[in-house]
């Protein structure tokens, strides 16, 4: 297993927490990597480990990409996983920084290997972004949902609105981490942000942006955010642009908007919507203006905007 695991230095820290995100499918619209890779661009982080690749992908799947170096001499790009690490000069608790691609292969082997580094760097701590495609409108704020086995946390995820998910079903490989870390009786706590599913607009800063508040409100460390708020007013300026030029969508965004502070921020009363309720009286919505239209379907699908 060792052999997997590559490190530089290991550094010597106060209490540090490790910050980690994994792109694929726990990364929508890359929310959560570019939220981790802001802040190790921003920290100057230095990177310490890495864990090598071939044990843990299927690369028929994940696939490496290749492109050419100034040279004019191809090279592989394979997928990384990297660990760094800051000292902060102005507190008691230092970070570590994770951003990788969640494997497809020997998921407890994986997560081994990241409370291995935890061990070394004496951390006791982890706090998982991640980012998931679901039925809210882009208009609205960011919606977040998180858990945690810390008390102290669990009361500020409350009172930055990222309640606890209800989710159960098919999981990824920050369930096996988290998993490790109970066993350790390490501290583990995972905030996702909701990105719009029928915006296709990457990376969505949008969604970065609210996941490096909540950073800020649990760890108290020094952010400067400016530079991610200008990102944010440039994918909004762009994806109001897309939508705009699209009837569809707009209706859709709609009707969204019209559900949204009842399914996840409800008031007293009345009966409270499933987001797959949602969805179909929205889809029920959209074939009802395109036969008002005067259109009859034929060859132009359900009138719903593509995933």
């Amino acid at each position: 297993m060792m052999e997997s695991l590559e490190f530089q230095q290991v550094p010597e820290l106060r209490d540090p927490t490790l910050i980690m995100a994994f792109g694929g499918w726990p990364d929508a619209g890359e929310g959560a990597t570019q939220a981790v890779k802001y802040l190790v661009q921003k920290l100057r982080a230095t990177k310490f480990a890495e864990i090598e690749p071939e044990e843990f992908y299927d690369f028929t799947q994940t696939r490496p990409n290749i492109f050419l170096v100034e040279t004019g001499v191809r090279q592989v790009q394979w997928p990384t996983n990297t660990f760094h690490y800051w000292q902060n000069p102005e507190g008691e608790r230092d970070l570590l920084l994770f951003s990788g691609v969640e494997p497809n292969l020997r998921w407890r082997t994986y997560a081994g290997l990241v409370i291995d580094v935890m061990e070394r760097c004496s951390c006791r701590s982890i706090l998982h972004l991640g980012a998931l495609l679901d039925a809210v409108p882009h208009t609205r704020e960011t919606r977040l949902t998180g858990s945690s086995n810390n008390p102290d946390w669990r009361r500020i995820l409350d009172r930055v609105r990222a309640p606890a998910s209800r989710y159960e079903g098919p999981t990824g490989i920050t369930s096996a981490i988290m998993e490790s870390c109970n066993r350790k009786d390490f501290l583990y706590t995972s905030v996702w942000g909701h990105a719009p599913h029928y915006l296709q607009a990457t990376p969505n800063y949008k969604v970065s942006h609210a996941l490096l508040r909540v950073v800020g409100s649990l760890l108290r460390v020094p952010l400067n955010l400016q530079e991610m708020r200008r990102k944010v007013a440039a994918f909004e300026r762009e994806v109001e642009k897309v939508v705009s030029q699209d009837a569809q969508i707009q209706a859709y965004a709609k009707r969204l908007e019209e559900h949204y502070g009842r399914i996840f921020y409800p008031s007293e009363g009345g009966d409270i919507p499933t987001p797959e309720e949602v969805l179909d009286e929205v889809e029920e919505f959209l074939k009802g203006e395109q036969r008002r239209r005067g259109g009859d379907g034929e060859g132009e699908g359900d009138g719903s905007p593509e995933p």
